[in-house]
């Protein structure tokens, strides 16, 4: 007997919801996707899903110029560990925009958050090209290795900011644009902590893109590997001093948001933690982000898991942060699409 759609309504949190559809196995149908819009962004304001077998494998995709790859990237990252074969997938298009993680967070961030669920050996972003809006001209290559069955996460202890790292990249404008972002940069967060190392990334000619532009991508390791990440990129009329200067703040304000996983982050590890082998799987999250209250949402719809969520015990007396923490039980999910060797 077919099993009848999960019925949703809106283009918001598509992604997300695609990605549970998938790895849950449920079919959907969504409808009241920009309803009055007269370009929705799909070919109809309703779809149903049916999902079907993640084949992995080699891939070239051309992704059009309103979004960065990183949009792609997002839910790949969650998808691509479950496919028959292991992924090797060519994005081209935007490498960095002011509405979606670029690839440098995602390279720098995002996989390093897959390494305690099991998923590292062989897991790789490659920028090859940069690409700027409007025109782009960027090219990227992510690897990922297929498993069996994802580990359990047990992060509670956040730790103490020890390092942060940067990239600062200009492309098609003066070198000297990545070097002013870095002393900028430099200004604000050596007040905070002196291990600080920003990288300065220069591409020239065909690996520039076709448009110019410059960003500065901050991260911040504690002493237990909790990352906090923030980004800013180039606008019309602006300086490379704004930009490293929102750049660093924004960091600063994710740091004080506390917490093991960043609000950029937080979706990707509580869908690990669903997935994990049936054990209690525990996670420290400082403010939830409304997109991540929803996705606890559709998880209960979706897999029937229910997340404990209780306020965290302060580090010490003068911790002012509203950290909680957040467990559940792991479905035991078994990759069985995996090819056999």
């Amino acid at each position: 007997m077919a099993q009848s759609p999960l019925r949703l309504t809106g283009h918001l949190h598509l992604r997300t919801r695609l990605v549970l559809s998938i790895l849950s196995g449920k079919p959907i149908k969504i409808d009241g996707i920009r309803s009055n819009d007269k370009n929705p962004g799909l070919r109809g304001t309703t779809i149903l899903i049916k999902p079907g077998v993640i084949t992995g494998g080699t891939i070239t995709h051309e992704c059009p110029l309103s979004r960065s790859v990183g949009y792609f990237l997002e839910p790949l990252v969650m998808l691509a560990p479950f496919s028959k074969n292991p992924l090797n997938l060519t994005l081209k298009g935007i490498t960095t925009d002011n509405h979606d993680l670029s690839a440098d967070l995602i390279r720098t961030v995002t996989l390093p958050h897959l390494q305690p669920f099991g998923i590292e050996d062989g897991l790789e972003l490659r920028i090859k090209k940069r690409g700027a809006p409007p025109l782009g001209g960027g090219e990227v290559q992510f690897i990922c290795p297929i498993v069996k069955q994802v580990k359990t996460l047990n992060f509670v202890q956040p730790g103490r900011i020890k390092r942060i790292r940067g990239i600062s990249h200009a492309v098609r404008v003066s070198p000297q644009f990545s070097n002013r972002m870095i002393d900028a940069c430099r200004s604000v967060l050596n007040r905070y902590i002196p291990d600080i190392y920003l990288y300065s990334d220069v591409y020239k000619k065909e690996e520039s893109g076709n448009s110019p532009g410059y960003a500065l991508s901050l991260v911040a390791e504690s002493t237990t590997t909790a990352l906090h990440c923030s980004e800013a990129v180039s606008v019309p009329g602006g300086t490379p001093e704004n930009v490293a200067i929102t750049a660093a703040r924004a960091l600063l304000t994710e740091i004080k948001r506390g917490g093991c996983v960043d609000r950029h982050h937080q979706i990707l590890v509580l869908l690990f933690m669903v997935l994990g082998s049936e054990d209690i799987g525990r996670v420290r999250l400082g403010e939830l982000s409304s997109r991540t209250i929803q996705f606890l949402r559709d998880v209960r719809d979706f897999f029937g898991t229910s997340f404990k969520i209780v306020k965290a015990e302060p580090l010490d007396p003068d911790d002012d942060n509203q950290d909680l923490l957040l467990s559940c039980y792991g479905i035991g999910f078994v990759n069985v699409n995996k090819a056999v060797a």
